[in-house]
């Protein structure tokens, strides 16, 4: 496969599946949205949902979506699966994916996020950081604790290749056929209600890097701060999460 295919099945899949993940995050947490306060079950379910869609979507390539996999995968090797060399068509495909996505919840909650972000009591936070519609667009943690929060993401992480790589997917179509997308789904959703609660399960660099950084861009008012100082958790924990993942196959399942 080239590294023109590869970016492109990964751009549109993440795009996908930022744009429903993030838009349930947007469906829950803004003011007037029908869905507003569903709670977290509602969100689990929903990214669950997004990886599913932009799983099947992006299946040409693997269906990565997160660099995390791509490390674990390329890590793992084996005969079809892809090299480090084609691992910038992967993440450059991967960022520009999550960005896109992130911008297109924007424009499909445009009015709703005007309206929350100007409202009373909302607009007395916008110093906030992480400001009041940050989990729309990127994690932060509960209690802050930069050991624990990155032990949190590494361990969230470490499920989910460690899955992906038992099931043989993403090494370009030769794993579980149809039903893969939906297993992972489910793991997902399994790893959001188990793992979710201490940091919001990033589990993905670029799921969190992109849209924190349309969140920086965006003219939303009352935004309040993008929380850089935060944001080398949600990368680097996913990044050793999926090596770990990798490790861990090869030496109990290969």
């Amino acid at each position: 496969m080239s590294s023109s295919d590869i970016f492109i099945s990964e751009t549109i899949g993440t795009a996908v599946l930022i744009l429903l993940g993030g838009g349930v995050c947007a469906a829950v947490t803004l003011k007037r949205s029908k869905a507003f306060n569903a709670g977290w079950v509602a969100i689990a379910f929903g990214w669950g949902f997004a990886v599913l869609t932009g799983a099947y979507i992006a299946a040409k390539s693997g269906a990565h979506l997160n660099p995390a996999v791509t490390v674990g995968v390329v890590l793992n090797g084996g005969e079809g699966a892809p090299t480090w060399s084609d691992t910038p068509a992967y993440f450059g495909g991967e960022m520009l994916g999550a960005t896109i996505g992130a911008t297109l919840v924007w424009l499909a909650y445009y009015g709703h996020f005007k309206e929350h972000l100007n409202s009373p009591e909302v607009a007395e936070q916008k110093t906030a950081n992480p400001g009041p519609v940050h989990g729309i667009f990127f994690t932060s943690p509960e209690i802050r604790n930069p050991i624990q929060n990155l032990a949190t993401e590494v361990i969230g992480t470490t499920v989910l290749v460690l899955g992906i790589l038992c099931l043989g997917l993403a090494d370009g179509g030769k794993g579980v056929a149809w039903g893969g997308p939906l297993l992972v789904a489910l793991v997902v959703v399994g790893i959001g209600l188990s793992l979710g609660g201490p940091t919001g399960y990033a589990i993905n660099p670029a799921r969190d890097l992109g849209p924190r950084i349309v969140h920086a861009l965006l003219p939303l008012p009352n935004k309040g701060g993008s929380d850089w100082s935060y944001a080398w958790i949600p990368v680097v924990g996913p990044l050793l999460g999926g090596a770990i993942a990798a490790g861990i196959y090869n030496v109990a399942f290969a």
